[in-house]
C-alpha cells in the first residue's frame, strides 16, 4: 500500500460590497471575476503505478485541514462553503457546479458515483457567540464517493470555495489543505482490466468531445 498526497495553498480574498477580489491565491483561480467562487485544481499521477497491466485499488481517502476558514469583520450568519472532490475524470466548471447541486446522485449527473473516488461538502457559518473570534464554525459535513478501482492514470483533485454574497466579512481566508489517497496496484483477470481500460478511454473521449 502507498499513500499519495497533494496540497492546496492559502486563499485570501478581499470583499468590498458585492465584489470579491483575490489578494493571495496560491494555485487558486476565480471562476467568475468579482464573484465569490474560487477553485484549486491538480491531479494525482498514477501512470507509474498502473504499469504492467495493474489496476489501482483505493484503500482510503481523506482531506486534512490546517484550520477552519476565517475572516475580518464577520457577523453572525456569514457563510462559507468548501467542497473537495477527487474524480477519475477531469471536470469543467459547469460540471463542478452540477456536482455541488446533485453530488452525482442523479442519472444525468457527472461525475457518476463510480467516477467519484471521494468527495466532501462542508458548510461553515459565523455564530453570535464566536463572531469576534474571526473563525467560521462547521455546521454541515457530508462525505460521499465510491473508492471504485480504476485503470485511469490520473485522479483529478478539486477544492471549491464560495462565500455568501451578503457576508459582512471584508477579508476572508481559506487555509491550506492536504488531499490523501491510500492505494495499491494489483493485477486482475485480463478481461476485467481490459474492460476498465476501455471504460476509462470511452469516458475521456466523451469529455473531450463536449
Amino acid at each position: 500500500m502507498k499513500t499519495l498526497s497533494k496540497e492546496t495553498g492559502l486563499l485570501n480574498v478581499d470583499k468590498v460590497g458585492p465584489i470579491f477580489t483575490p489578494l493571495l491565491f496560491q494555485g487558486w483561480r476565480q471562476i467568475v471575476p468579482g464573484q465569490p467562487g474560487f477553485v484549486h485544481e491538480t491531479y494525482f499521477d498514477l501512470a507509474g503505478l498502473s504499469q504492467g497491466e495493474k489496476t489501482i485499488f483505493f484503500e482510503g481517502a481523506t482531506v486534512q485541514d490546517l484550520q477552519n476558514p476565517s475572516g475580518t469583520g464577520n457577523a453572525a450568519g456569514d457563510l462559507c462553503y468548501v467542497i473537495d472532490i477527487m474524480s477519475a475524470l477531469p471536470l469543467s466548471d459547469d460540471q463542478l457546479g452540477a456536482f455541488i447541486a446533485y453530488g452525482g446522485m442523479q442519472e444525468f449527473a457527472f461525475p457518476t458515483f463510480d467516477q467519484t473516488i471521494y468527495a466532501r461538502m462542508r458548510v461553515f457559518s459565523v455564530d453570535i457567540d464566536f463572531a469576534g473570534s474571526g473563525y467560521y464554525n462547521l455546521i454541515s459535513n457530508n462525505q460521499l464517493g465510491s473508492l471504485s478501482p480504476t485503470a485511469s492514470d490520473r485522479i483529478y483533485v478539486y477544492r471549491l470555495v464560495t462565500w455568501g454574497t451578503n457576508n459582512a466579512g471584508t477579508n476572508l481566508s481559506v487555509w491550506p489543505a492536504r488531499f490523501l489517497l491510500q492505494i495499491s496496484a494489483r493485477e486482475e483477470p485480463e478481461f476485467q482490466h481490459i474492460m476498465r481500460l476501455k471504460r476509462s478511454y470511452d469516458l475521456q473521449q466523451s469529455y473531450d468531445e463536449d
